[in-house]
């Protein structure tokens, strides 16, 4: 009779308590309920941005599939945490275990996570385009493939070099193609007997008449210098960037045949060397 008398005891303890209970813990559960479908839906809203800012800058399906379900892991995996936090889970183990796995990944793959890291920034910052030509990571050569690890390049006599992305984004990149136009610098020395105005009356005659020189911006023509053995001018050009070097070549095979036509000489490099005899004692 008296355990009964304390069951009933209990259950009306119980009875008493359900109310306060379900209060704290039907809170705690509704409001991780209602934290974890906003952090789902905001998971999903990052990969829908990501995509869409992928796609738009034209980066490889591939890619854009794997940077915006990554985005979707990351927030999904702080969701899980805040919701396990609201109804009382102790996440500071749980946070330390998922950092130290993190750490324990990144050493093992610093320098693939570093590749992968700069092939992101490269895809979103754009320094070259497949067809540009650069020189970056002490290498120089057209842009044919850029990949989320590496970047391809394809030389000048026709060499393909795998670069490492970090390699290039941790440098100086130099983008020979990413203007319209662009100036070609040549120095041409003619002797100290040349006449000047005549000279640059040359020059100026060239750049006037070829081709691939522009009219604007204008050319450059000016005595930079009283060398040695040559006095030299600077002739400055712009052309369109696809026509850098068949101009260079061009024009550097005009000036020679001109200044040979008009009489300037060209000198050779020279010293003169002045030999004094020391009388015999």
């Amino acid at each position: 009779m008296e355990k009964e008398m304390e069951h009933i005891e209990g259950l009306d303890a119980l009875v008493e308590q359900a109310p306060e209970f379900l209060m704290t813990y039907g809170l705690k559960a509704l409001a991780a309920i209602v934290i974890f479908l906003i952090g789902k839906y905001f998971s999903g809203v990052a990969k829908r941005i990501t995509t869409k800012l992928l796609t738009s800058r034209k980066v490889d399906a591939t890619v854009v599939s794997f940077v915006a379900n990554l985005a979707w892991m990351l927030v999904f995996v702080f969701t899980i945490v805040a919701t396990l936090g609201q109804v009382g889970v102790q996440t500071a183990s749980l946070v330390a275990v998922i950092g130290a796995a993190g750490l324990a990944v990144g050493l093992a793959l610093q320098g693939s996570l570093s590749n992968f890291a700069s092939g992101v920034l490269m895809v979103l910052f754009r320094p070259c385009r497949v067809g540009d030509f650069i020189e970056a990571a002490g290498v120089a050569g057209v842009v044919d493939e850029i990949t989320i690890f590496s970047t391809r390049l394809r030389t000048g006599d026709n060499k393909v070099i795998i670069a490492p992305n970090s390699a290039i984004m941790n440098g100086t990149i130099t983008n020979y193609s990413a203007l319209e136009k662009r100036r070609i610098d040549l120095t041409i020395g003619v002797s100290y007997t040349a006449d000047i105005a005549k000279t640059k009356k040359v020059l100026a005659d060239i750049l006037d008449n070829n081709q691939f020189v522009l009219k604007d911006p204008g050319y450059t023509i000016g005595l930079a210098e009283l060398a040695d053995c040559s006095i030299n001018f600077v002739v400055r050009p712009w052309v369109k960037t696809p026509d850098y070097w068949t101009a260079r070549f061009e024009l550097l095979e005009q000036i020679k045949n001109a200044l040979d036509a008009a009489d300037i000489e060209i000198p050779f490099p020279q010293m003169d060397l002045h030999v004094k005899e020391v009388p015999a004692k």
